[in-house]
């Protein structure tokens, strides 16, 4: 099963970027070019604890749908989202906030499988790789934000 883990430093206090890793507007502000839109469930605020939504995208050259819950949260140190429904096979995606002196933390591990007979051969030479990217996109734009570089509180509405 694939996992990737990334880590990233972050300039700004661990319940800012906390919330601002639970903005629906921020998740689809940073992955605008894949036109990721929150179509079910929780389509604006921050995702609680038990809440669902469901994005719809175009990715690897088709028209996507998943549906994610919120399946564990602990403010402002971890929070869990699993796949309900979707093209994966699996997906679990872990977010932990380690407050440090000048600033966050922030850790994803990002387990997932796909359901294809070439699934193993799939993932391990374009997936990994292409949700790599994403995420690495996303927290680009999320360290941003949370920075003050686009500080924009409305995205926690």
């Amino acid at each position: 099963m694939p996992f990737i883990h990334l880590t990233t430093f972050i300039a700004a206090p661990a319940e800012r970027v906390f919330d601002l890793s639970r903005s629906v507007a921020l998740h689809k502000r940073s992955m605008e070019k894949y036109g990721e839109q929150a179509i079910n469930g929780k389509t604006s605020g921050l995702m609680e604890l038990g809440e669902t939504v469901t994005w719809k995208a175009k990715h690897v050259f088709k028209e996507r749908f998943l549906t994610v819950k919120i399946t564990a949260l602990q403010r402002p140190y971890s929070f869990i989202d699993e796949q309900v429904k979707g093209d994966f096979k699996m997906m679990k995606h872990e977010h932990f906030f380690k407050p440090v002196d000048n600033g966050t933390i922030m850790i994803d591990q990002f387990h997932f499988d796909i359901a294809t007979p070439f699934g193993h051969l799939i993932n391990t030479f374009y997936l990994t790789k292409y949700m790599t990217k994403m995420l690495e996109e996303r927290n680009e734009h999320l360290k941003m934000i949370a920075e003050g570089i686009q500080w924009q509180p409305l995205l926690l509405r």
